[in-house]
């Protein structure tokens, strides 16, 4: 499981759509204006956390995405192996080349940590990340009254 920048657009997007949301879903267009991340870039990660139902996605002219489920039940540990299958990344370390005295102690201890970040990422909530940024004052687009003209 490598910190790529696709695991951490699928995140930020994910925690977008967490924080920003109101009654109506979030178009990939604001996501990706809000993040600085590429639309096309985006929407390939956002189809795939569409496919493993962490994300709905919603069609039509006022469609977008929404979290699958609350938010509280999204977490990170989740995100990082859907990317990592699309990736074929999911492991801290390829496949090494060493020798048995490598191979009997360094990759044990890799495989430790592995072990060891996916149990922490998989305590980490959608809902912890939203009320971290609550508490630093990040401003939500939810909070920011919408201007209706006719």
């Amino acid at each position: 499981m490598r910190l790529t920048r696709k695991l951490m657009f699928a995140i930020e997007a994910v925690l977008d759509i967490a924080y920003n949301t109101s009654d109506r879903p979030v178009q990939s267009s604001e996501i990706a204006e809000r993040q600085g991340i590429p639309r096309r870039y985006l929407e390939h990660v956002l189809q795939h956390l569409v496919r493993a139902e962490v994300l709905c996605g919603v069609r039509g002219p006022r469609g977008g995405y929404r979290l699958a489920r609350e938010r509280r039940r999204i977490f990170l540990g989740e995100i990082a192996r859907v990317i990592g299958k699309l990736d074929g990344s999911i492991s801290l370390f390829e496949k090494p080349a060493g020798s048995a005295l490598g191979q009997s102690v360094l990759v044990p201890i890799w495989q430790n940590l592995h072990e060891r970040a996916l149990v922490r990422l998989d305590s980490i909530s959608i809902e912890d990340l939203c009320v971290q940024a609550r508490e630093a004052g990040v401003k939500s687009a939810a909070d920011i009254p919408m201007d209706f003209a006719i």
